[in-house]
């Protein structure tokens, strides 16, 4: 095996029990779920992969400040105590908290978009995309194109495409263009890295044209974590310092502190000016949507806990394990010659679903027919990420085919052990087997207007099913 496994730098002192059901008793799950892992109980999966987003353990110095934690209305201690931290590890002048990452956008982004605008992202994430186009503007995605080849593997496979945000701005026009997004790491293009010299450069594009740049800083540790072991002139400088010269170039931050924060619940909004009079506008949005600015929808143990966990999700030895739990289950799937979005990102696996079933259509979702198979297989719980979590076309209603179909492993932090990861290895090792004999995708049976993945029911297609369909889409090609 190419890669030794990363021990964990910490102890375990309390656990949760699991149960497995038999694979009469997952079949029968799935089926009532409409075929939507979201509608699962999760006492009903053994390995939950569905998001790494609030699902972490959170330590015994987050347990102790949730005890600390000052409920006050407006100004508690424990809002103080988070923004000393914001401040002192991004370098920011005005620090938000919400109770989320959607949350921070559904205050921030009206700001600054609205019908007739857009908005740029080296890639939009599902919810960031829906906030987007609530406000009536519309995404474009800039990805690097080495993103697109899951197979090759390149160092920072998350980067904007600076040439094509240059020219996307260019025929757009600047004036129309209402904010440009860096997502760091790049979770719809596998989780991967932004290098520090792409935000730059993109930071100079956006000053040049007069357009906000803000980091969607999710996974801003992991992100820094990669700069500090692949980006040249980067290693003897400290996750902290990486963070902060990354977030100088942005004008501001939303974030899901649920990822690297590793707490339950929180996000943070950032302005890097103090004085700025996008402030004001954060606050009165915050109080209309979140509750007063102090609290920003948290309780005080939640703010406590948070200002804890962004201490120690920057730290080294968690980092270096973190990183390398994830490669570890990458090295098993190479060793088995299965597909992902290479080199291994940051929260987990993206695997090639579109490799495993090259015989089943963008339109069937294939990551999600892997998804349901790592269920059946396993009692996993993995998420898709491709053409059915993109959904439809906002003007025409037609599907729309995605760049990837990737089914997540999004790996929770300090959950599983290393056995939990060798059955993820195993469950994909046996469906690999079997791929073959999984004939037949997915068909939408009802869907709601927007972020349809979270809710909507599918059905298997038939044999019939399918002939059908091919009949009429050669018609309407006719």
């Amino acid at each position: 095996m190419a890669i030794k496994y990363f021990p964990e730098p910490f102890r375990i002192k309390a656990v949760e029990p699991l149960r497995m059901l038999s694979a009469e008793e997952r079949a029968a799950k799935i089926a009532a779920a409409h075929y939507n892992v979201f509608n699962l109980a999760g006492e009903d999966c053994y390995i939950d992969l569905l998001t790494d987003s609030g699902t972490g353990a959170m330590s015994q110095e987050q347990w102790a400040g949730v005890m600390r934690g000052d409920e006050a209305y407006a100004g508690s201690s424990s809002y103080y105590k988070l923004l000393e931290a914001g401040k002192d590890i991004f370098d920011y002048g005005y620090i938000q908290p919400v109770h989320q990452g959607r949350a921070a956008e559904k205050v921030l982004f009206p700001i600054l978009l609205g019908k007739g605008k857009f908005a740029i992202s080296n890639m939009f994430f599902d919810t960031t995309r829906a906030h987007v186009e609530l406000t009536g503007a519309r995404c474009i995605d800039c990805v690097v194109e080495v993103a697109k080849d899951p197979s090759h593997r390149a160092p920072f496979k998350g980067n904007m495409d600076v040439a094509k945000l240059k020219k996307t701005i260019a025929e757009l026009g600047a004036d129309n263009v209402g904010l440009i997004v860096m997502t760091i790491t790049n979770n719809s293009a596998g989780g991967q890295p932004v290098s520090m010299q792409n935000m730059r450069e993109v930071a100079e594009v956006a000053k040049a044209n007069g357009i906000p740049l803000d980091i969607d800083a999710a996974r801003y540790a992991e992100n820094a974590y990669f700069v500090q072991r692949d980006e040249p002139g980067y290693q003897t400088k400290s996750i902290k310092e990486i963070i902060r010269e990354m977030f100088s170039y942005g004008d501001m931050f939303t974030m899901s502190a649920k990822k690297d924060a590793i707490v339950n619940i929180g996000g943070l909004i950032g302005v890097k000016d103090a004085n700025s009079p996008l402030i004001l506008k954060i606050k009165a949005n915050c109080i209309s949507y979140e509750g007063f600015f102090t609290y920003g929808g948290l309780a005080g143990r939640d703010l406590e806990a948070l200002a804890i966990g962004l201490y120690e999700g920057i730290d080294n030895d968690y980092l270096r394990y973190r990183i390398g739990q994830v490669e570890y289950l990458a090295a098993r799937l190479d060793d088995a010659g299965i597909g992902y979005q290479t080199p291994a990102g940051g929260h987990g696996v993206f695997v090639d679903a579109r490799a495993m079933f090259p015989h089943i259509p963008y339109n069937e979702f294939p990551g999600q027919v892997l998804a349901i198979e790592l269920y059946k297989e396993a009692g996993i719980r993995a998420c898709d990420i491709g053409s059915y979590m993109l959904g439809n076309d906002p003007d025409t209603g037609e599907q729309l085919k995605a760049d990837f179909e990737f089914t997540r492993l999004a790996i929770p932090r300090r959950v599983y052990t290393q056995a939990h990861i060798d059955i993820m290895a195993e469950a994909l090792i046996e469906i690999k087997k079997r791929a073959h004999t999984v004939k037949r995708g997915y068909r939408i049976t009802w869907e709601p207007p927007i972020l349809r993945h979270f809710q909507a029911h599918l059905e298997p297609i038939s044999n019939e099913t399918r002939r059908v369909k091919e009949e009429e889409y050669t018609v309407a090609a006719q």
